[in-house]
């Protein structure tokens, strides 16, 4: 499993190594079962401590992406499609609204905004 980690962003360790599991998961390539690297494996890894790898595996079994079974280690949760449509909408809404600060910035008005959107849609 490839994981970067950055130290020199703003964004906590833990919170990268949910985000790209995440994104594994929801392009298919973690699929449900897939069993996760143990805790001790992936802090080795990244060379970082347990507790942030442990952080983020909690943090991926409350959103439902994995499940962690004591004494067998953490799985890929079978898709919960509704769960990953509504963690698309997140990732969406999240992409957006940076369009939308720039777009308010750079003095480019909703109207604008929209046309740009619906031609970057119908470009593919």
């Amino acid at each position: 499993m490839n994981i970067f980690i950055s130290n020199s962003g703003d964004v906590p360790i833990y919170e990268q190594i949910t985000s790209q599991i995440k994104d594994m998961i929801m392009r298919g390539e973690l699929k449900g079962g897939d069993a996760l690297p143990s805790m001790r494996a992936l802090a080795k890894d990244l060379h970082i401590s347990v507790i942030t790898t442990k952080r983020a595996y909690e943090e991926l079994e409350r959103d439902g992406f994995i499940h962690t079974m004591v004494g067998r280690g953490s799985f890929v949760a079978d898709a919960n499609m509704e769960m990953m449509k509504e963690e698309k909408y997140r990732k969406i809404e999240e992409i957006l609204t940076e369009g939308v600060r720039l777009a308010r910035s750079s003095g480019i008005s909703c109207e604008e905004l929209q046309e740009i959107i619906q031609m970057v849609y119908e470009e593919d």
